[in-house]
């Protein structure tokens, strides 16, 4: 059980962090509640020790660390490392979840750029299908089916999230939309980030990935279906909220550039009583055909580790990754203490 103080704190984390899934997670049963405040308090936190941080392959090692305290069942001295620890006790959480969330953090850290929308989709498994497989798991849900709509519904989100950042990003010198676009467009990416601008084509590519995403919005809802009755308008408000983003660009003309998309209070509670009409409707209709879609080839690693019950590893590409990022950082303190021998 997650100690009240914890879960407090965690509580705590997501209302400042994270409006959007902190809005959705109130028409969540409390048992389902708790455990993914706490999740998402220590995936927020995995984010921010990465993405806050001038020395990112340090803050991913680092959380590498926290990670194996965690599993050990031994967290650090801080809420939302044993808030998570009891999470994993509690529902046998696969090891490869967390990981996948880890190799994604990994990517972000190298500043990894990605050629295609296949590339896209594999980064959005890591960074938040990753989660929405292990929400399922906090429902005690396990079928392939329902994990692969699930894994759906991340790269969805993802994706608007993505779409909404596109300026923010590029002035951090981020590159997220796909290399393949800018050939297809003949506009030079390094040229992009240097004088990141709403031209049409950038607007075209944002309009793209917002319809990439309600792509999967749609299959996801196969899998909402599935889950327990109770847990439905929680992820029926996600759904509907992420995917008002991508709306509120399509109203700002795709420019994700000159302004950043925000929806209101008051769209969110719509898209709240919205979620209890949807998932009412779900307890009478058929089970949609789409549910036994075949899951993205980028996201079935994730199906195949929930589904399966799969041994407590971690895969070859995390440990290729995070031997990358060691031996880069070895090599930036080498160059920095022979630098300093040199000025001695």
């Amino acid at each position: 059980m997650i100690a009240p103080a914890d879960m407090e704190a965690c509580r705590e984390a997501i209302r400042h962090g994270s409006l959007s899934f902190h809005a959705a997670s109130r028409l969540l049963p409390a048992r389902v509640r708790d455990p993914a405040l706490a999740l998402y308090a220590f995936c927020r936190l995995a984010d921010d020790a990465v993405d806050l941080q001038q020395e990112k392959a340090d803050a991913v090692l680092r959380l590498r660390d926290r990670l194996d305290l965690v599993y050990a069942g031994r967290p650090r001295d801080a809420a939302a490392d044993r808030a998570f620890a009891a999470v994993v006790e509690d529902f046998d959480m696969p090891r490869a979840l967390p990981d996948a969330l880890l190799e994604g953090l990994a990517w972000d850290a190298e500043g990894r750029r990605y050629r295609d929308i296949s590339g896209l989709y594999a980064y959005s498994a890591r960074v938040a299908s990753a989660v929405g497989v292990m929400m399922a798991v906090l429902m005690r849900v396990r079928d392939a089916d329902a994990l692969a709509r699930a894994c759906d519904l991340g790269v969805a989100m993802q994706l608007t999230n993505i779409a909404r950042d596109v300026g923010e990003d590029a002035r951090e010198g981020r590159l997220y939309l796909p290399l393949d676009w800018f050939a297809e467009y003949g506009i030079d990416p390094e040229a992009f980030l240097r004088h990141p601008e709403a031209t049409r084509p950038i607007r075209a590519m944002t309009r793209r990935l917002v319809m990439e995403a309600n792509r999967l919005y749609y299959r996801s809802e196969a899998g909402i279906g599935a889950l327990p009755a109770s847990a439905r308008p929680g992820i029926f408000a996600a759904r509907f909220i992420y995917a008002g983003i991508g709306r509120e660009l399509d109203r700002m003309g795709f420019d994700s550039i000159g302004a950043r998309a925000r929806t209101s209070k008051v769209q969110k509670i719509g898209w709240l009583g919205e979620s209890l009409l949807r998932a009412g409707v779900t307890m009478v209709m058929p089970r949609s055909a789409v549910i036994y879609a075949p899951p993205l080839r980028e996201t079935a690693f994730l199906v195949d580790a929930a589904a399966t019950r799969a041994p407590v590893t971690r895969s070859e590409a995390l440990l290729d990754v995070l031997a990358q990022l060691e031996r880069r950082r070895r090599s930036q303190r080498t160059d920095l203490i022979g630098g300093n021998a040199r000025l001695g």
